[in-house]
């Protein structure tokens, strides 16, 4: 019986947002196995790395080039039979890194019910029928928009920036001030405000947004936006306009981004997005994962298909601090390190976001020699070493382990890690369907 270790060859995606030529994690992981379709060039950008099953980019076993998505349909032990049976024979979650240059689209992605709809009437811009609830853990600095602001942060920009103000209008303006002002309004009182407010800003004439896009650009320019009661300081909001510009002239986006949380991540730093949640990447390298779905609702920031009804309809509204969007990681307890390992301060933390199709468990051996061993866990997985060098080991089988090296390791199987080098960071994506048990194949 073959050993469930099995190295992958994952696609690398090229979008204009992304990062050009080597400065892309994405492409020099993707470069790290041998193909024969794909080589770095300078002045190309590279966006993301795939590894999963979804059928727009299946990750393929390096040594007999057979698709995963094949190899998990054929044999159901390898992901375990009521994951197979549940998720029709593939994985339940897309591991992805990402590369991020310039901002992404101003996004969110729907629930499963939306999915369903919006698959069936429009199959072209959404490609599948499932929902995309996502988590991003950071693997250089990042920075992102996530959630809406708190809504007396909204109301300070309304009440201090005027061609914002102008675009949504003095009516909703003065209605979410009035909400935000009201220690005692409901929950509901304050979404309605919020998404009056904002879709009226988001559906407003092309004309209207770039003639008050340069009144904007010039307040950044002049360093004479203020941040009011948000964690953002006034030369972070100013450049954060200036650049935007740069990438996307005139965009609705630029006004957006007094609608949402400004957030920073520093490597191990994650965060949790929940379907219908907005959002848009503004820069770094990331891991993410998600639901196994490619459906995306865009509505600034993009020259790709928008559709600004749909997002404006379907957003939850909640208006948290950003704080409230990071997802706190946890000792993963199902793991042994050996002396090495445990002297040198090395850890395995896990980020368990409140859904079933998957979990990751950031590894970081900070030692040559350090050792983790791992319960199998009753679900498929996919681990990317992201820096560092060692070795990985499923029962007899033991493989080199590299930085942009990716393994697909089956249901159940007990896993090894082993550093050769002075810090091995890797990255694992498991799936286990009872959330009780998770991580412990028990």
């Amino acid at each position: 019986m073959q050993i469930p270790l099995i190295r992958l060859q994952c696609g690398c995606n090229s979008y204009d947002w992304g990062k050009k030529g080597k400065d892309s994690a994405a492409a020099r992981y993707a470069a790290a196995t041998p193909s024969d379709t794909f080589s770095i060039q300078d002045d190309k950008p590279y966006a993301e790395l795939w590894m999963g099953t979804h059928p727009s980019l299946p990750s393929k076993d390096l040594s007999t080039g057979r698709s995963l998505l094949d190899m998990v349909s054929d044999n159901q032990a390898l992901i375990g039979t009521d994951i197979a049976t549940k998720y029709q024979d593939k994985l339940p979650f897309l591991f992805k890194v990402l590369s991020i240059a310039k901002a992404l689209s101003i996004q969110a992605h729907p629930n499963k019910k939306l999915a369903e709809q919006l698959h069936a009437k429009d199959p072209k811009n959404y490609p599948d029928d499932n929902h995309k609830p996502e988590m991003t853990l950071a693997v250089t600095p990042f920075e992102g928009l996530c959630g809406f602001r708190p809504l007396k942060e909204i109301a300070h920009f309304l009440s201090t920036i005027p061609p914002l103000r102008s675009l949504v209008g003095e009516e909703a303006s003065a209605a979410l001030e009035k909400v935000a002002s009201n220690p005692n309004a409901s929950v509901a009182e304050s979404k309605s405000a919020l998404k009056s407010a904002f879709s009226t800003l988001m559906k407003s004439d092309r004309s209207a947004v770039a003639s008050k896009s340069k009144e904007l650009v010039s307040l950044a320019e002049s360093g004479d936006i203020t941040p009011g009661p948000s964690v953002n300081t006034a030369e972070e909001l100013c450049e954060l306009v200036t650049r935007c510009n740069g990438q996307f002239p005139e965009d609705i986006g630029l006004f957006v981004l007094f609608f949402l949380n400004y957030v920073k991540l520093s490597p191990g730093q994650a965060m949790y997005l929940k379907a219908d949640d907005i959002h848009a990447y503004i820069s770094g390298d990331i891991i993410e994962c998600m639901a196994s779905s490619d459906n995306v609702i865009r509505a600034g920031f993009t020259p790709k298909f928008q559709d600004v009804n749909t997002l404006t309809d379907i957003l939850t509204y909640d208006h948290d601090p950003p704080e409230q969007q990071l997802l706190k990681p946890t000792d993963y307890p199902y793991v042994k390190l050996n002396q090495i390992a445990y002297s040198s301060g090395s850890e395995s933390r896990l980020y368990d976001p409140p859904i079933e199709e998957f979990s990751v468990v950031r590894t970081v051996l900070k030692k040559d020699g350090a050792k983790a061993t791992f319960d199998g866990v009753a679900g498929p997985s996919i681990i990317i070493c992201t820096s560092g060098e060692g070795k990985i080991s499923v029962g007899p089988k033991t493989e080199e382990l590299k930085e942009g090296w990716v393994y697909f390791v089956g249901a159940t199987a007990e896993l090894v890690l082993e550093s050769a080098s002075e810090e091995l960071v890797t990255f694992r994506a498991f799936c286990e369907i009872d959330a009780g048990a998770k991580g412990n194949g028990h």
